[in-house]
């Protein structure tokens, strides 16, 4: 596979309408964010070149600590994503883990998954 095919191929597979994901959340009353969170969960760990994130155990430990883990995947998120632009020489959203935190804290995660999801669509584009 050539370098300008595994580019398209990684937009193609990583890339993802905000709008219309942020919509699909709304509807179905935030169920479908769970498929956008294992998204861009697979997205990070193939951009990383590494398994930093399992779907099954931020589940789990979601459920077990009453959704405190949660916190603690949104600033991971954050700093993966930071990782990956620096890697890739882009500009790095230095405030990305913490704003991920504090979304999350003030019940707004989504607004988190929307900013991650436009920082790893620019990564893939």
């Amino acid at each position: 596979m050539t370098e300008e095919h595994a580019i398209t191929s990684e937009r193609n597979i990583h890339y993802a309408s905000v709008a219309a994901y942020l919509i699909f959340t709304i509807i179905t009353c935030g169920i479908f964010n769970l498929y956008w969170n294992y998204r861009q969960m697979d997205a990070c760990n193939e951009l990383l070149g590494r398994d930093e994130f399992s779907f099954g155990m931020w589940i789990l430990f979601s459920i077990l600590t009453c959704g405190i883990y949660h916190f603690f995947y949104q600033y991971k998120m954050g700093l993966a994503i930071n990782e990956i632009q620096r890697d890739r020489g882009l500009l790095v959203s230095e405030g990305l883990p913490a704003l991920s935190v504090l979304a999350a804290i003030f019940g707004v995660g989504v607004v988190a998954d929307c900013i991650h999801q436009i920082e790893i669509n620019k990564i893939v584009s």
